[in-house]
């Protein structure tokens, strides 16, 4: 399994933070579209490493058309020579039509379609195909010298594409490169929804769970002391809480029969008593949810839990955890950090 680490946007410290992550042995770099553009924070982060990958997670696909997406990643992909992980987000409906003033539709059928396009742009770039996607979404057919990037040695980036239920995941097991679990999950839903979709997917492409990568930033709530821990487990019951109040994501409640759950939460959210909603998540929900463990236990917690499922995984602790804590689990996980 393959130790990840968040890139965040810092005018000052990006390039200093990349560098000391990839010295420490992390695997990947992770940007947010969280306030700023993560292709942005990675073409920076490119410059000052040569090994770590970078990876998006994730890039709001719906809010750019795949031409804009595939020009910025293409140029990432070839300033960092090739270490491009994409990861590709649908958002919710909400976020896309009024936040973002793009249309929305079928997000799996689309989310597949826009994948194809930017293969299909990146085809003609590099391989010099005539640019002729033409789709129920997306029409890409022009594309002139004057316009197309140079040829690069690099490949086209690989693509992640984030997922929670079966038919996004599908799509990411047909068309990418690897799946983006979101941290709303349980190691149940992930073996009895998650995998069998994603092998349906894979059944359609040419290639095997051994040519995919699973990636999970997983909630985390751990402390160094008593107070440290009990800080660490409100700040994820209250991120649980958060997503359980998106209907999106009422699978994994459903499968846990925390179904209930959600129209609760939901209506704290319309009222804005964001305070008041982690104390409805109960224990069961917080364990099964997040890995919630002393720092020294945290790493044979995660391998019993996801070591024969998951790839690649980023330690997501929505409190801020203190560097002794983060260092011991990455230690536990098999970094040589001092």
């Amino acid at each position: 399994m393959r130790l990840d680490t968040d890139l965040n946007f810092d005018p000052d410290g990006t390039y200093a933070t990349a560098t000391k992550a990839e010295a420490e042995g992390y695997a990947g770099l992770w940007a947010a579209e969280i306030g700023h553009d993560p292709l942005l924070i990675l073409a920076g982060a490119a410059t000052a490493t040569t090994r770590v990958e970078l990876g998006t997670g994730i890039v709001v696909a719906f809010g750019r058309s795949p031409m804009i997406t595939a020009t910025m990643a293409n140029d990432v992909q070839r300033l960092s020579r090739g270490r491009l992980l994409l990861g590709l987000g649908s958002q919710i409906k909400p976020h896309i039509e009024k936040r973002y003033s793009m249309p929305w539709s079928h997000p799996a059928p689309r989310m597949r379609e826009y994948v194809l396009a930017m293969r299909a742009i990146w085809s003609s770039w590099n391989e010099g195909t005539p640019l002729n996607f033409r789709g129920e979404y997306y029409r890409h057919t022009l594309m002139t010298p004057f316009f197309s990037p140079a040829p690069h040695d690099f490949g086209a980036p690989k693509i992640f594409v984030a997922a929670v239920g079966e038919l996004m995941t599908e799509v990411a097991g047909e068309v990418a490169d690897g799946l983006l679990v979101h941290p709303f999950t349980t190691e149940r839903y992930l073996r009895e929804v998650t995998l069998p979709a994603l092998e349906r997917g894979l059944s359609r492409s040419t290639r095997t769970r051994e040519d995919f990568q699973i990636s999970l930033s997983g909630l985390i709530a751990s402390g160094e002391d008593d107070a440290a821990q009990r800080n660490a487990e409100a700040a994820v019951r209250a991120q649980i809480a958060f997503y359980a109040s998106t209907p999106a994501y009422r699978g994994v409640l459903d499968q846990h029969g925390w179904a209930g759950l959600q129209p609760e939460l939901a209506q704290l959210a319309r009222r804005g008593e964001w305070a008041a909603m982690g104390d409805l998540i109960p224990d069961e929900a917080l364990d099964a949810i997040a890995i919630v463990a002393a720092p020294p236990d945290v790493a044979a917690a995660l391998r019993a839990r996801f070591g024969d499922i998951v790839d690649r995984f980023g330690i997501y602790a929505p409190s801020a955890m203190a560097d002794g804590a983060r260092r011991t689990i990455a230690q536990g996980l098999g970094l040589q950090i001092s």
